[in-house]
């Protein structure tokens, strides 16, 4: 497995990370996802895709380093999933892990991610992945 980190502009952003990123995130379009990376990338923002040895897409990981009170500095994971087709395949772990070593390159204290409530097979990933489940998220939407 080959693990690459994404500049805005490169074309696989749009050929090959955005279908896996979809089957996390079903409302970006390509045009979104190109928006929110121009402006996410100055705020931090960055890509990572994880690729099988047939040249494939089988993970993507969107990640930025924040500075804040309560965690000091951490590695906070906005996006990690693994392909449908590809997954219990190792995908995960090995974006995590790379995210891991990342963070630690970077100086961070921690590595933070949410995940959706009802994302149960996500949940028993991150647990056996040793994270612990330290803060409820609350919501509140905007008009």
């Amino acid at each position: 497995m080959k693990i690459t980190d994404m500049e805005p502009g490169d074309p696989r952003l749009g050929t090959e990370v955005l279908p896996v990123l979809q089957e996390l995130r079903p409302h970006l379009t390509g045009e979104l996802f190109s928006e929110v990376y121009a402006e996410g990338y100055p705020q931090g923002l960055r890509f990572t895709a994880a690729y099988t040895d047939d040249g494939s897409c089988a993970g993507v990981a969107g990640w930025r380093v924040v500075a804040n009170t309560s965690a000091l500095r951490k590695l906070y994971v906005d996006d990690l999933v693994t392909a449908e087709r590809a997954r219990s395949g190792g995908v995960g772990r090995a974006l995590l892990a790379h995210l891991e070593e990342r963070a630690r390159e970077l100086g961070c204290h921690t590595l933070q991610l949410d995940s959706g409530t009802r994302r149960t097979d996500a949940h028993r990933f991150y647990l056996r992945e040793r994270m612990d489940i330290t803060a409820f998220h609350f919501t509140k939407k905007l008009g």
